[in-house]
């Protein structure tokens, strides 16, 4: 991660996360409907209630990788409210088992660090649709410093 200016920045979301401002977590996935509910230690807390056409396939259906887009936002903040000043978390893979299709509507999603390590966090995470379960994920993220 380069520049100063950066570290500041990410210092300051990851603060934002870690304080459970959500109003303050900068996201571009906002423009998608994607929203935090809450951060808590280790955790996170998500909605998506408004689906713009886009993140439609032609079955009427939420495309796959806009599911992921969400799971992933659900992993970052989950892992930032973890992060010491000076570090910064990338993901080195992510899983996602799709239990059922996912049709516009009320969409939760949370997150949790199983463990957390030097280097390595370990993650998963549930996503819910229609009251049922919808998407089980999973996540491995690499920890570096400064």
């Amino acid at each position: 991660m380069a520049g100063n200016s950066s570290f500041r920045a990410l210092s300051e979301i990851n603060r934002a996360i870690r304080e459970n401002r959500v109003d303050d977590y900068p996201s571009a996935n906002r423009s998608l409907g994607m929203y935090p509910l809450e951060f808590g230690m280790g955790t996170s807390r998500w909605e998506w209630r408004e689906h713009p056409p886009q993140v439609l396939n032609p079955f009427g259906t939420i495309g796959g990788g806009f599911i992921a887009i969400f799971v992933d936002e659900l992993f970052s903040t989950a892992i930032g409210s973890l992060l010491e000043e000076g570090e910064w978390a990338v993901s080195a893979e992510m899983k996602l088992s799709y239990l059922r299709a996912m049709r516009p509507g009320a969409i939760t999603g949370v997150a949790r660090v199983v463990r957390r390590t030097r280097s390595l966090a370990f993650m998963e995470a549930t996503v819910e649709c229609e009251g049922q379960a919808a998407v089980l994920a999973s996540s491995t993220w690499s920890i570096s410093r400064s």
